[in-house]
């Protein structure tokens, strides 16, 4: 996590000191290196996670992670557009450097997890042997199934959300940012949060199950909206419910990853499934734009809650299997 995070922290500060008119080349060199050792740190501080929350805390450690995620989102991304437009663009990526500095005194002052880690010998070890012991589980293809299925109808209504606003209902782009953006991001911080919070009593298979449910009654929503046309106290409740169920969605959902990892092998396994459960959301934007066109919003937005069904469906089929999570989830006294 440290060594990722000195080198993200270099190489923002090495594009800070670019002048993208007269380094092109050398920019691109170093947004593609910046990419690859985020990724890294990303893989590396989900799989610190996953091995330093206890069982009766990964619904809440979930739920925060969430929340971080969605605040760093809005301070890199509309936080740095409007320093940029008093400071300039070099500047303001010497800033985010110093914010990605925090992170790191973070990882310093962190504890190792108290299971020791038998570091591999080969590569073998490190790569293949985390897939085989995944995929030798009785249940492993019915779980994958589920980490690739779980967000994929809320991933597929979110695909075409900002060009339905805008070509269907007429919304300017101020009006989205404010509403679908900035409260989009408000409400899923505290979907985290408030999922998170609700595991701790409802435990893993009932929070996934009762928030598949929500997840997918809220995509109705938005049927409403293209059905009934513009109107903002509608667009307000939809994008807030939208979101709050997305924030405790994906809390839910993050817990389930952690719990599936097998714990000599976090990072290879969280990587796993993380990128399965990305293949969906991936892939679901070109056939979601010819669906449109072909036919209509309205029934567009319907075929997104069929879409989430057979994840419900799968999660039943697996309840025991989720349910050995479960209870370890909810007896495990609190650390």
């Amino acid at each position: 996590m440290a060594a990722s995070q000195v080198m993200t922290i270099a190489l923002i500060l090495g594009i800070a000191g670019q002048d993208p008119k007269e380094h092109i080349f050398l920019l691109a060199w170093i947004a593609l290196g910046l990419a690859f050792v985020s990724a890294t740190q990303d893989i590396a501080i989900d799989a610190y996670r996953a091995e330093i929350l206890h069982p009766n805390e990964r619904g809440l450690g979930a739920g925060l992670s969430v929340a971080g995620y969605r605040i760093a989102i809005v301070v890199s991304g509309a936080g740095a557009f409007l320093l940029a437009d008093r400071i300039g663009f070099n500047a303001t990526y010497t800033a985010l450097a110093a914010v990605a500095a925090v992170g790191l005194l973070a990882t310093v002052v962190a504890r190792e997890p108290s299971q020791p880690v038998i570091l591999p010998r080969t590569m073998g070890e490190a790569f293949v042997q985390p897939f085989q012991a995944f995929f030798q589980r009785p249940e492993a293809l019915a779980l994958f199934a589920l980490v690739c299925l779980y967000k994929l109808g809320d991933a597929t209504a979110g695909r075409l959300t900002v060009a339905f606003f805008v070509s269907a209902l007429d919304f300017s782009l101020t009006e989205i940012g404010a509403f679908y953006k900035g409260l989009g991001i408000t409400m899923s911080i505290l979907g985290g949060v408030f999922g998170g919070a609700l595991m701790l009593r409802w435990g893993l298979y009932r929070s996934l199950f009762g928030f598949a449910i929500i997840q997918a009654l809220t995509n109705f929503g938005f049927m409403l909206l293209a059905a009934g046309g513009k109107s903002y106290a509608t667009m307000v409740i939809v994008v807030a419910l939208e979101n709050l169920s997305g924030g405790m969605g994906t809390a839910a959902f993050v817990a389930l990853l952690i719990a599936i990892c097998d714990r000599r092998y976090t990072a290879t396994q969280f990587a796993l499934l993380t990128g399965a459960a990305s293949i969906g959301r991936i892939l679901s934007g070109p056939p979601a734009g010819y669906f449109v066109d072909a036919f209509g919003w309205v029934i567009f937005f319907a075929a997104t809650v069929v879409i989430a069904v057979p994840s419900i469906v799968l999660l039943r089929s697996l309840k025991s299997t989720i349910e050995g999570f479960d209870s370890v989830f909810t007896n495990e006294p609190h650390a």
